[in-house]
C-alpha cells in the first residue's frame, strides 16, 4: 500500500503522470503516506488494489471530506466521508472490487493534514459486519453497517420479496444516498444483497418505486423490473433504471431524467398500473402536496392533477407517497388509499404517516373526509411507509422506517443506524360512518415464533408480576387480553433488571392506549426522544394487545388492528418482567402468551 506525495496543486497533472510510472517502486512499499497539498487537499495512489476493501476510520463529528476515485484521470465515483480527525467512532469498508484491474488514484478535498485517519486507513480482504451491536434487533431488518432510512422500490417476483432502501454505506449518518438491497422468501428472514443504485452525475439516489413490466411496454424486455427514483443534485428530477435479472442489477436509462420540475422538493415517485384505462400512474411528493402523472409506455409522462391543498396535516414537507386499492371489510365496496408521509407534523412531533381514503379515476384522487386527518401509526418512530408492488394474492403489505428525523442521527448505535418495522398487512374497515385502515403483523410473523409460554389468567387488585418466564436471548412477542372490571385505568409495564421501564396503560374514560418511554433506558441523546404517546381505542370493553419487543423497539397492535404504535427504546438490558398495578378498582388479565422469535 502506498501514498504518493504531491507538493503543489499547480504541478498536480505533471507530477501525477510522472509518479504513476514508478509502479515497481510503489508495489514494493509496505504502506502509504498522505501528503497535504494545501487548503485541505490530499492525493493518494493506490495502484492496482491487492485487497478487497479500503477500511475507512470514521468520526461522526468530523467535517465531511470529499473522496474522489480516479481511473485514467477520469472520476469514477465521489463520496462524502467523515474521516477520523482525533478519534475513531467505527470503521467502514469501501469495496475495491470494481477497481481490481484499474490503477486507482484517490483525490481528497477538505481533508485535515493531521487527521488520525491517515495512519489508520488500510487495505484488507475482510470486514467484520457481524450482528454484535448492543442495540441491534434480532428479527427486524437492519443494514449490516452504515445508515439506512426509507424503504423504497419494494416488489415481489418469482417467490422472492425484494426490499430496497435508502442507504449510506460510508457512515452511520445520512448522506451518499444509494439503494441498498435485501431479499426474503418469508418477509422475516432477510439476505443482504449488493447495492443496486449508486450516486452519479445527476445526483444522489433518493426514494422511489419499482414495477414489473409484464407486457414490455417500455421496451426493455418482457418482465423487466423498472425502478423509478429521484436523482437529487442541484435540483430533484425523476429517473429510470431497468433490471433484466429480477432486480439483482440495474442499468440506468440513458434518456433520464424523464420527469422534471422547477419545484425544489420534487421526489419519491410511486408508480402503479390503473387497469380501467390501461394507464400507468406516477404519484410525486411536491412540497406539501402531491402531483399525479400518466403514461402509456412508462417512459413519457404528462401531469394530470394535484392533491393535498387544504387537506390533511401540513406541518412539514410531504414525502414517500403510495396509492393502493383495497376492499372494505364486510361490504362489496372498494376504496383507494393515498398514503402520505410528513416531516415534521406528526401527532407527537417530527415524522409520521398520514393517509386519505377516497376514490381515484386514474387521474384525480378525491378524499372522502377532507376535514379529518388519519394517522397510520400513533408512535414516534414510524415513517416513510410504503407497500410492495406485485405482492401475491393482491396482498397489501407495508413496511416503515423505525425512526424519527428529530433524532435519527443521534440514537445510541454506532456501526449501523436504523431498522425497519415488521411487515404489516393492511385492510380497510368501517367505523362511525367513515373508512379507516387496519394494520396487523403479517401472518408470516407467526411462523417465526419459537418457544411459547402460556400464563393462566389472574385478577389484579393491587399488583401482580410476571418474571423469569420471558426469554431475553432475543426479541419476543407478547400477547395480553384484559377485561377491565371496575378499573377505569389499566396500567402495566415492561421492566428490566436495572429498573428501566416502559409504562403503558389503557384509559377507559378517554378511550386511549398510552405508551410512556421516558424511563425506558437511554433517553438523553436528544430532548425530543422522551415521550408519552397515545392512540384512540374503539371501546372500553375487553382489550387485546400484541407487543413486539426487539432490543431497541416496541411495536404495539390492537387485537382488531384498529390502531398500532411504534416506539424506539434503548434499555441497558432487555425487559424481562411485566408488572401490573391497579391504583383504583380491579381488572382481570385473562390470557398472556409470550413467544420468542426465531
Amino acid at each position: 500500500m502506498s501514498h504518493i506525495l504531491y507538493l503543489c496543486k499547480s504541478r498536480f497533472a505533471t507530477l501525477l503522470f510522472a509518479l504513476l510510472s514508478f509502479s515497481t517502486i510503489l508495489s514494493a512499499q509496505p504502506r502509504w503516506t498522505s501528503q497535504d497539498m494545501g487548503d485541505g487537499h490530499h492525493i493518494t495512489v493506490i495502484g492496482k488494489a491487492s485487497k478487497r476493501f479500503l477500511l475507512l476510520p470514521i468520526q461522526e463529528s468530523a467535517p465531511e471530506t470529499r473522496m474522489r476515485m480516479l481511473v485514467d484521470n477520469q472520476e469514477r465515483a465521489a463520496l462524502n466521508i467523515r474521516l477520523a480527525v482525533d478519534h475513531v467512532d467505527y470503521v467502514l469498508p469501501f469495496d475495491m472490487t470494481t477497481y481490481q484491474n484499474d490503477y486507482l488514484v484517490i483525490k481528497w478535498s477538505n481533508a485535515p493534514k493531521t487527521a488520525l485517519a491517515w495512519d489508520q486507513m488500510h487495505l484488507a480482504d475482510h470486514f467484520d459486519a457481524k450482528n454484535t451491536a448492543h442495540f441491534r434487533p434480532s428479527y427486524h431488518f437492519t443494514p449490516a453497517y452504515g445508515w439506512m432510512n426509507d424503504p423504497n422500490g419494494m416488489f415481489y417476483k418469482d417467490g422472492v420479496y425484494h426490499l430496497y432502501y435508502q442507504y449510506n454505506p460510508y457512515a452511520s449518518v445520512w448522506g451518499n444516498m444509494h439503494w441498498g438491497h435485501a431479499t426474503s422468501t418469508d418477509l422475516v428472514h432477510w439476505t443482504h444483497q449488493p447495492i443496486v443504485l449508486a450516486p452519479d452525475a445527476l445526483g444522489a439516489i433518493f426514494s422511489g418505486s419499482t414495477v414489473v413490466d409484464k407486457e414490455n411496454v417500455a421496451g426493455f424486455g418482457q418482465g423487466a423490473v423498472l425502478a423509478f427514483y429521484t436523482s437529487a443534485g442541484e435540483r430533484q428530477k425523476q429517473c429510470i433504471a431497468y433490471s433484466l435479472d429480477n432486480g439483482q442489477t440495474f442499468h440506468k436509462y440513458l434518456k433520464s431524467p424523464v420527469v422534471v420540475s422547477n419545484a425544489p422538493d420534487f421526489r419519491d415517485p410511486k408508480v402503479i398500473y390503473y387497469a380501467s384505462t390501461k394507464t400507468w400512474v406516477m404519484v410525486l411528493a411536491v412540497g406539501q402536496h402531491l402531483e399525479f402523472w400518466n403514461s402509456k409506455n412508462l417512459l413519457d409522462w404528462n401531469k394530470v392533477s394535484e392533491f393535498g391543498h387544504g387537506q390533511g396535516e401540513h406541518g412539514g414537507v410531504w414525502e414517500c407517497p403510495d396509492l393502493i386499492e383495497m376492499p372494505v371489510r364486510g361490504t362489496k365496496e372498494k376504496k383507494w388509499v393515498l398514503i402520505v408521509n410528513i416531516n415534521p407534523g406528526g401527532p407527537f412531533g417530527g415524522s409520521a404517516t398520514q393517509y386519505f381514503v377516497g376514490d381515484f379515476d386514474g387521474k384525480t384522487f378525491t378524499n372522502d373526509t377532507p376535514s379529518e386527518t388519519k394517522w397510520m401509526d400513533w408512535g414516534k418512530d414510524h415513517y416513510a411507509t410504503v407497500t410492495w408492488h406485485n405482492a401475491p394474492d393482491d396482498r397489501k403489505i407495508a413496511m416503515a422506517w423505525m425512526s424519527n428525523w428529530q433524532y435519527a442521527a443521534k440514537v445510541p448505535t454506532k456501526q449501523y443506524r436504523s431498522g425497519l418495522s415488521i411487515p404489516r398487512e393492511l385492510s380497510l374497515y368501517q367505523q362511525n360512518g367513515s373508512v379507516y385502515m387496519s394494520s396487523q403483523p403479517v401472518p408470516e410473523m407467526q411462523a417465526a415464533r419459537h418457544k411459547e409460554v402460556n400464563i393462566k389468567g389472574f385478577d389484579v387488585r393491587e399488583g401482580h408480576s410476571i418474571t423469569k418466564k420471558i426469554s431475553v436471548d432475543g426479541g419476543y412477542e407478547l400477547q395480553l387480553k384484559v377485561r377491565p372490571g371496575s378499573a377505569r385505568i389499566v396500567p402495566f409495564a415492561l421492566v428490566n433488571k436495572e429498573g428501566e421501564r416502559v409504562n403503558m396503560h389503557y384509559d377507559l374514560v378517554k378511550r386511549q392506549f398510552h405508551m410512556d418511554r421516558r424511563n425506558s433506558g437511554q433517553t438523553d441523546f436528544h430532548p425530543c426522544f422522551s415521550a408519552d404517546t397515545y392512540a384512540p381505542i374503539v371501546s372500553n370493553d375487553t382489550q387485546v394487545l400484541t407487543l413486539y419487543f426487539d432490543q431497541c423497539s416496541l411495536e404495539a397492535f390492537a387485537g382488531d388492528g384498529t390502531w398500532c404504535m411504534t416506539n424506539l427504546v434503548f434499555p441497558q438490558s432487555p425487559y424481562n418482567k411485566i408488572e401490573f398495578t391497579a391504583p383504583q378498582g380491579t381488572y382481570h388479565v385473562s390470557a398472556v402468551q409470550i413467544y420468542s422469535i426465531q
